[in-house]
């Protein structure tokens, strides 16, 4: 039987960074929300460990750095039963380097797709411990729900008060890699990871209104190395009815708030006139 699942793109509302410490790492605070737009994979029993990728930006990732691959492998390890016999295929609808989180959330999609697959016990403690293999964010993407972030994105506390947000994405289809960004921003003047107290309220207003008191750190250093990234928060700015525009993580995916669905599908309309060969996608986070 195939097993399917979204791999859902994940945004960071903020993102506060800290200086890099002693270990090469970057503490942060940011409040983190998944939305209805992502990958999809699928997972079932075969006669060995195979992926395929297919998709509209899916060439060149099957290799066997894939962390879909990374995470399975890490699975049957855990289980001690060699390498799960699984085929695996991901259908990659997201950008590439897009600060949307996509290889950890295709990981934890697959991480958990598996375990079923294979009828295997292991809690969910014992998941996220598994999903930590293929980085900081791989316990939050296989979680997939709204939480505060910390640490150095690991530590992880719920926020179930967030409002569903209606949402618009947009890609202007140029890589933003997130190593080169943090060397950028640790060559400039560091902020602090300081985490804001939350909203007053909870409404879909007041917490947009709260959200515009934030910042994304690594927005400046990701424009000073893709401009293009500019153009796009500028077109978003733009949008008719939008309430907030921010980059998410390391870009060069920006998002843009909206008080309902209806102002986000016309943003979203708009933007596409404009801008026809960007990757453009309306939704709604924590759905």
């Amino acid at each position: 039987m195939r097993l399917h699942a979204l791999a859902p793109a994940k945004i960071n509302l903020f993102l506060h960074v800290g200086p890099v410490d002693a270990a090469g790492y970057h503490p942060l605070e940011s409040l983190v929300a998944f939305a209805d737009t992502g990958d999809a994979v699928s997972v079932e029993p075969a006669d060995r460990l195979t992926l395929e990728v297919v998709g509209p930006f899916g060439e060149g990732l099957a290799g066997e750095d894939n962390l879909i691959l990374r995470a399975v492998r890490a699975l049957g390890k855990a289980a001690e039963i060699g390498e799960p016999p699984l085929r695996i295929v991901l259908d990659k609808r997201l950008p590439v380097a897009a600060g949307l989180g996509g290889g950890s959330s295709d990981a934890g999609a697959a991480l958990r797709l598996a375990a079923k697959a294979l009828s295997l016990e292991i809690d969910e403690a014992g998941l996220e411990r598994i999903a930590g293999v293929v980085g900081a964010d791989g316990p939050m993407c296989l979680r997939a729900r709204t939480a505060w972030a910390g640490g150095r994105g690991e530590v992880l506390t719920d926020e179930p008060r967030l409002p569903s947000l209606p949402v618009v994405l947009l890609n202007p289809r140029l890589p933003s890699p997130t190593g080169a960004v943090y060397r950028a921003y640790d060559a400039g003047s560091t902020a602090q990871a300081d985490r804001p107290a939350p909203p007053a309220g909870w409404s879909r207003s007041a917490v947009i209104d709260w959200l515009a008191d934030q910042r994304n750190d690594l927005e400046a250093p990701a424009l000073a190395l893709t401009p293009g990234i500019g153009e796009a928060l500028s077109a978003m700015a733009e949008a008719p009815g939008v309430r907030l525009t921010r980059m998410s993580g390391s870009g060069a995916t920006v998002f843009g708030l909206f008080d309902t669905d209806a102002d986000a599908s016309k943003a979203a309309d708009v933007l596409r006139l404009h801008h026809p060969d960007w990757w453009t996608a309306a939704g709604r986070l924590n759905p």
